[in-house]
């Protein structure tokens, strides 16, 4: 689990999660209302757990099915993307970012929520969730972010 952990947190420094500098998409692409901007992002860390390669099969249906698509297309998102666990294969990581707490009620209100909820019963998945709010980089920690 340490294992783990230091890999989640290396790969959040390396997308600058942990650090709220979101780069995943340029400003001038995302579409958002929040005046304050990128510093008000609220990132969702979701770890999918099965069995029998469940968390996996979960996260490519979701992605073939098109409706990570249709996530990322709604107002507010910032990121939605998935990553394996290299130490558990069981585990699915989901890093789930929006502009504001509107964008994810938004979101929660949506037809994809009925989709997840029903995909998640079809492969018996466990979640943990996590939930930040993004900050500018101090200055004191920018020299160990590679650009």
């Amino acid at each position: 689990m340490k294992r783990f952990l230091l890999i989640f947190f290396g790969l959040c420094m390396i997308c600058n999660v942990y650090a709220g500098d979101i780069e995943s998409k340029e400003k001038s692409d995302i579409n958002y209302d929040n005046k304050e901007g990128l510093n008000m992002a609220i990132t969702i860390n979701l770890r999918y757990t099965g069995t029998g390669g469940n968390a996996r099969a979960f996260a490519e249906e979701m992605m073939s099915s098109g409706t990570v698509d249709k996530i990322r297309a709604e107002k507010g998102n910032l990121r939605y993307e998935y990553y394996v666990s290299m130490e558990d294969p069981e585990t699915v990581l989901l890093v789930d970012s929006w502009t504001d707490q509107e964008a994810i009620d938004a979101h929660h209100a949506s037809p994809m929520m009925e989709t997840i909820a029903t995909l998640r019963e079809k492969y018996d998945l466990h979640m943990t969730v996590e939930r930040y709010v993004s900050k500018e980089t101090p200055k004191s920690e920018e020299h160990f972010i590679r650009k």
